[in-house]
């Protein structure tokens, strides 16, 4: 995994530079909600939304500074979904990475604003992208990322995990609520990496969305599975919270082990979707790897 880690260290590095740059100055009015945002967007992170941008955007031959802005864009929307599901209204959490959430850092109010402008500038960031030859590629980004966004994913997500608190799921209904909620903006992240790099291959886009949607439920899997068995400290919110609250979870419905196996049903289909590739698909592969192992 040293090949990916050091992939992991760079990206990182480098989507929060341009995020640096792309967020208003703290001392630019408002300030206070533009410290805010600042505070949430660049809040020590996994990053795995960008990262995803610029894995599969190489992969497919783009340069880097093609896919800086929509690796930035994709970040601004998971820090702007994160400020909003924190809030007392939502899932009333005091801690994110460790640290206060941000209606806890600043107020309730301000929260709200601070994740509906980090969208907002989102879609400004693509718009503003001069790296691209064709608007069509913009438009696609768009078109991916507002969907990822909209009532048929992150939003229809988070409501109907709001409204399965306290009932049991099936696995069928599990998998729909967190392929709306936590795998749409995963695969976006593929999809914007993809037409970024200028991709016209539908087998390419088909196989990606395979990819995508898989590692998606593994990811929300994993998730699940450490909120029993991680540690506050490492994950940065407080361990048993999805417990505690009486959430729909995989260890509830299929158990630790069966969670486990289900995760790795889901890696395995996400390898042969890339064996279809004609790619060096090592950092995609790896990537996989990476999201049914992490301990945070």
């Amino acid at each position: 995994m040293d090949a990916f880690n050091q992939f992991s260290a760079d990206y990182r590095t480098r989507v929060e530079q341009s995020m640096q740059q792309l967020l208003p100055a703290s001392a630019t009015i408002p300030d206070r909600l533009h410290q805010a945002m600042r505070y949430s967007a660049l809040n020590p992170g996994k990053r795995t939304r960008p990262l995803l941008v610029y894995a599969t955007g190489m992969m497919l031959g783009a340069k880097s500074e093609a896919l800086d802005f929509p690796a930035a864009a994709v970040e601004l929307i998971h820090a702007y979904s994160l400020i909003h599901d924190d809030l007392p209204c939502m899932d009333d959490d005091d801690l994110r990475r460790g640290l206060p959430t941000c209606h806890i850092k600043f107020d309730e109010a301000t929260a709200v604003l601070a994740g509906d402008a980090l969208q907002s500038l989102a879609f400004e960031v693509l718009l503003k992208q001069e790296q691209f030859s064709s608007p069509t590629i913009v438009l696609n980004m768009l078109s991916e990322l507002t969907s990822a966004a909209g009532s048929l994913g992150m939003g229809g997500g988070q409501a109907i995990d709001l409204a399965a608190t306290g009932q049991q799921l099936s696995l069928e209904q599990l998998e729909t609520m967190h392929s709306m909620k936590t795998g749409a903006l995963i695969e976006a992240s593929v999809l914007l990496g993809y037409y970024a790099s200028g991709g016209a291959v539908q087998s390419d886009l088909e196989h990606l969305k395979t990819y995508s949607r898989a590692i998606g439920l593994a990811f929300q899997i994993r998730d699940d599975i450490l909120d029993i068995e991680g540690e506050t400290a490492t994950l940065g919110k407080p361990q048993g919270s999805d417990t505690a609250a009486h959430k729909a979870t995989y260890p509830s419905l299929l158990g630790l082990e069966g969670a486990r196996e289900h995760a790795q049903k889901q890696y395995q289909l996400a390898l042969d979707a890339l064996s279809k590739l004609p790619y060096n698909t090592e950092l995609l592969t790896l990537f996989a790897q990476h999201i049914i192992e992490r301990d945070r």
